[in-house]
């Protein structure tokens, strides 16, 4: 095989991957490696491994093992940040010889972002499902005896005195807020096919812009970085409109009324080389449809991003926990992937969503 197919095929590669001589130097980097390091191949060949990654990684100590072995070695969650690169980059490294007659060690980086995103996606998608069967026992069990609760209350209401007829005002309310719980949670058992077909993910976030200046965020500032070529999704508009209208209403909340620069962020582009396996399917599908939102508010507790697409994580007092992970439901029913990127000043909700083909196989014009 000749050098320039070679060069094709490395650079194709959408993950990172180097080539290093005995002398410790970078011989060969593909595409996907200047940009992860933020350095051009020939700056990049005048250098060693030690130079570009922290002092005393790991990692150079794995290409050791694999030049005195002799054999493939891999490590995971390495931790190779820089100030340049940024300050937490965690990688799984595998690391193989060249070949039978060569010192070169090949070193491929896989980012844990992505990997870990598909990983607590399964999470997220299974635990909203595991309130399927709540969620319909709820419906049965508790609603009919709330209703007899609440009519009950009104009889009391018609022949109690005044200062009586604040509590059993308060019987009605509390019962009133219990159905409304109750019925959010009756989404998750819902189970019937849902029509889906081209949708255009800038006419979604439009609507929901309009619903929020027009009421719980006319207070806050909304900036749009959409890319105008992306290709409709496929998906159920009303469903998407309910995704987006929780995230910007999540996101509203956390700026507060009371803040004086308030902004949230709609963001949309393509993304290439994200591809999740989705059960019932032989084939992973690609996901290249993003839509972000981001706020400036406070963020979120370190401790709570971890579980925060589970049922009844809420940083909110009077919050029951059930938005997001109804919003992780519905984008897992699309096939998509939704993630959280939380960080002070600035917490970002991301979706990923397979674009719509037609019904020849081809995709959507772009």
């Amino acid at each position: 095989m000749d050098t320039g197919l070679n060069d094709l095929i490395m650079n194709a590669l959408p993950l990172p991957v180097l080539t290093v001589g005995p002398d410790g130097r970078i011989r060969h980097a593909n595409a996907a490696a200047e940009a992860f390091f933020e350095i051009g191949l020939r700056v990049m060949q005048r250098q060693r491994l030690a130079d570009i990654v922290p002092f005393g990684s790991p990692v150079t100590g794995l290409v050791e093992d694999v030049r005195q072995r002799g054999a493939s070695v891999s490590e995971h969650r390495i931790d190779i940040g820089s100030p340049k690169i940024g300050a937490e980059r965690i990688v799984d490294v595998f690391a193989t010889p060249l070949g039978d007659d060569s010192e070169d060690v090949v070193v491929m980086l896989q980012e844990r972002t992505i990997a870990d995103k598909m990983d607590r996606q399964l999470t997220h998608r299974g635990a909203a499902r595991s309130l399927t069967a709540l969620g319909a026992m709820l419906a049965h069990e508790i609603k009919n005896p709330l209703s007899g609760i609440r009519g009950a209350a009104q009889l009391l209401e018609q022949s109690a005195a005044d200062e009586d007829r604040l509590l059993t005002r308060l019987i009605c309310d509390e019962t009133d807020r219990i159905v409304k719980l109750v019925e959010r949670m009756e989404l998750f058992g819902e189970e019937r096919p849902v029509e889906r077909g081209p949708v255009n993910v800038h006419g979604v976030l439009d609507h929901v812009k309009r619903l929020a200046q027009s009421g719980f965020a006319r207070h806050i500032r909304f900036v749009e970085n959409y890319d105008p070529s992306l290709p409709p999704v496929l998906g159920n508009r009303d469903q998407l409109v309910q995704v987006v209208l929780n995230l910007v209403k999540n996101a509203a909340e956390a700026i507060g009324i009371d803040a004086n620069d308030g902004e949230i962020v709609l963001t949309t582009a393509f993304r290439t080389g994200v591809r999740l396996q989705v059960p019932g399917a032989r084939e992973k599908v690609s996901l290249p449809i993003e839509l972000a939102v981001s706020d400036n508010g406070p963020g979120i507790p370190a401790d709570l991003a971890a579980d925060l697409f589970d049922p009844f994580v809420t940083t909110k007092a009077q919050g029951s926990g059930l938005g997001l992970a109804l919003v992780a439901k519905i984008v897992g029913d699309h096939g998509g992937i939704v993630e959280c990127d939380p960080a002070p000043r600035r917490t970002t909700f991301r979706i990923l969503l397979p674009m719509h083909r037609a019904d020849d196989g081809r995709e959507a014009d772009m």
